[in-house]
């Protein structure tokens, strides 16, 4: 089921593919922007390719899938390193690479961000690797007292096809308040449509894989390419890029869904709304993003004609139900195609980038803000691919306490042999 699609989610998280097209210009709100580091790839990391993270003291993290100086996979493709980046007390950045990927055992292809727990652990999934060697894995990064970071593959998924307990996680991992992991991968399960699983701690000392839900079935959705996110009651919710209704070129549309634990085990899926590929947008490569009134608000991606690009709101009805409303549709001369979820800021405004679209059809950073009539405004903030900052940003964005704006592009608009970049966007 859906193989076409499968393979085409492959290539598109395993290279860059770039199409340049001259659109005319875009209107941009001021702003200030900096690159905070070039990758260089080779011994070092390269094509990082989703969002950072902030420790306490506000050094960044994040994963590349290039670079480490290692080869992986028949193709000749970079194994991927963990990298973080330094703030120094006189501004600067300084990078160094917590771990260099090695392969099959070892897993590769990190293509999600990362999370801490409480001990300052970093947990994250490569693509592919593990014990079988193409299925992926779950690892854990423990800081040393001498500042070396160790890593533990706490779970290694099978072969790419036909895999009981998953394989192939994309997205990043979502950790719950009693040491939990869960996590989505894009095939396998009872049906090859991807599940949603979790790792809990095991009286041995270990990580016990158990998948909760298996997509491809009747209930709806497939090839979860997202990370989850977690209600006050434990219910988890995600997207999935295929599955409910066909939006053109034999693809469907994709779906939001809510599991929830079943009293007696096991979980539930609730399709809390399919996309048609019209007006609603269709294909959400990227996960959710909850406001304090329960709000969720997410993007739709529209990739190869399979729908349109919108930032989307669902909002939870009375009596049960949810009500889908476009607070945004994309169009090319102001960016489009966003693979990343949304960022919100305390006073209710959206944050986040496009792939493609506007000047040089490099990508832009954007923001939504809401209006005293209830509508939202739509203002492109930075536009890439004008020699400052790199280009075609895949993942999504992160604020620090004085609203400045950090993310990640997957290639540069200039420098040699440069290979992606960390940016700042100041207000």
């Amino acid at each position: 089921m859906w193989q076409g699609q499968f393979w085409l989610a492959m290539r598109r998280v395993m290279a860059v593919i770039l199409t340049i097209i001259i659109l005319p210009a875009a209107l941009v709100a001021a702003s200030s922007s900096e690159p905070l580091y070039e990758f260089k790839g080779g011994n070092n990391a390269g094509r990082p390719f989703d969002t950072l993270i902030f420790d306490q003291v506000g050094n960044l993290y994040g994963t590349t899938l290039a670079g480490g100086g290692k080869i992986c996979g028949g193709d000749d493709s970079p194994c991927g390193t963990v990298f973080k980046l330094t703030h120094q007390s006189n501004g600067s950045w300084t990078e160094s690479v917590l771990h260099r990927f090695g392969g099959s055992g070892d897993g590769w292809a990190p293509s999600a961000g990362l999370i801490f727990d409480s001990a300052g652990n970093l947990y994250g999934t490569t693509t592919m690797g593990g014990a079988s060697g193409r299925g992926g894995t779950v690892f854990m990064l423990t800081p040393e007292q001498n500042g070396s970071w160790t890593e533990t593959v706490l779970y290694s998924f099978c072969q790419l096809t036909n895999c009981a307990d998953g394989a192939g996680p994309y997205a990043a991992l979502t950790l719950d308040g009693a040491g939990i992991l869960y996590g989505t991968t894009v095939v396998g399960g009872a049906y090859d449509g991807g599940t949603v699983f979790k790792l809990a701690p095991s009286s041995g000392g270990g990580r016990a894989e158990t998948v909760l839900y298996s997509f491809g079935g009747p209930d709806g959705g497939g090839f979860p390419e997202a990370a989850l996110i977690l209600d006050a009651s434990g219910n988890l919710y995600g997207t999935t890029s295929v599955g409910g209704q066909t939006c053109g070129n034999n693809y469907s549309c994709g779906i939001v869904f809510e599991l929830t634990p079943k009293a007696n085990g096991g979980w539930k899926e609730h399709v809390l709304y399919e996309f048609s590929g019209g007006e609603d947008g269709g294909v959400p490569y990227a996960g959710l993003t909850f406001d304090t009134a329960g709000n969720l608000y997410g993007t739709t991606s529209g990739i190869n004609g399979a729908g349109r690009s919108t930032v989307f709101e669902l909002v939870p009805k009375p009596h049960g139900g949810w009500k889908e409303s476009v607070l945004h549709r994309f169009v090319k001369d102001t960016g489009i195609t966003p693979c990343s979820g949304l960022t919100l800021d305390t006073a209710g405004s959206l944050y986040g980038t496009t792939f493609d679209g506007d000047t040089f059809n490099d990508g832009v950073i954007f923001q939504l803000t809401r209006e005293d009539s209830g509508s939202w405004a739509y203002s492109v903030l930075y536009s890439f691919g004008d020699g400052g900052l790199g280009e075609h940003p895949y993942g999504g964005l992160v604020l620090d306490q004085t609203g400045n704006l950090y993310g990640t592009t997957s290639d540069c608009a200039v420098g040699d042999h440069c290979v992606g970049v960390v940016f700042e966007l100041t207000p």
